[in-house]
């Protein structure tokens, strides 16, 4: 099952070139040294190409990767095959869904990057991550995941969207068209990609729509108590402020 991402997993690394993957692993790194000092295995939720997961595992964590893209799971495995046997021996990649996948050990730690939370897009969706996570984690480890924060998305409401990314062989357009609807804590994100091949001067389009949740801190906490978790930190994503109305990307640590 692909999902979401299934179409254009291969131009994702593309899209997201200038993503500032090292700052966010050092962020991540630095929450685990303060929250769970010993934690070495990790279990990333949403790993899509495992950028997250090969410079962690080059940090030292044994890592393993749950992802719905049989796709972006592909490009994962690829990267880890290209890597010095003493990192890639510590990163392990497997199909699954969030919300009800299976493994037969706990992990330290459990990390959830680039709004994956945010995809549950139902109250069920969400409870059934959080219970998972759960499942998963062992006793005194920590959740460490992003959102979409409800207040700022609700003052400075999203927008239409275009990027453009190119490589040596092809030119990337994507218009990201939102979609809000209030009454569910969503939006969705109406991707429509054109890729220009400049070798065959084809142009390939595609289309995807991204339902997102947005959420509020109350809500992060009931979440998290039902789940038997706690709320350890929340901030602003990278910089650890105190979110505010213009705070789109929030934080929170939560422990078993």
């Amino acid at each position: 099952m692909s999902g979401v991402f299934g179409a254009y997993a291969q131009y994702y690394d593309l899209l997201y070139k200038d993503k500032d993957y090292v700052s966010e692993v050092t962020f991540i790194e630095n929450l685990l040294r303060k929250h769970a000092p010993a934690a070495r295995t990790l279990l990333e939720l949403g790993c899509g190409t495992g950028t997250h997961a090969v410079l962690l595992a080059e940090q030292g964590y044994i890592i393993h990767g749950i992802d719905l893209s049989e796709e972006m799971l592909e490009v994962a495995r690829q990267r880890s095959a290209t890597l010095p046997i003493d990192i890639s021996q510590r990163l392990s990649f497997s199909q699954g869904n969030v919300r009800d996948f299976e493994l037969d050990s706990q992990f330290d730690a459990v990390l959830s990057l680039f709004h994956v939370v945010s995809y549950q897009a139902t109250n069920h969706d969400l409870y059934a991550m959080f219970f998972n996570v759960a499942r998963h984690l062992k006793s005194g480890g920590i959740f460490i995941f992003d959102y979409w924060f409800g207040p700022a998305v609700l003052t400075e409401r999203p927008a239409l969207r275009i990027k453009r990314m190119a490589s040596d062989d092809i030119r990337v357009t994507r218009l990201a068209e939102p979609l809000m609807d209030v009454q569910a804590s969503c939006v969705d994100v109406n991707y429509q990609v054109m890729v220009h091949d400049y070798t065959t001067h084809a142009v390939t389009e595609l289309s995807e729509t991204h339902r997102m949740r947005y959420l509020f801190q109350t809500e992060i906490d009931m979440l998290a108590r039902a789940a038997g978790l706690k709320v350890q930190a929340s901030g602003e994503w990278l910089t650890g402020r105190t979110p505010g109305v213009d705070t789109w990307g929030v934080y929170s640590v939560l422990s078993k």
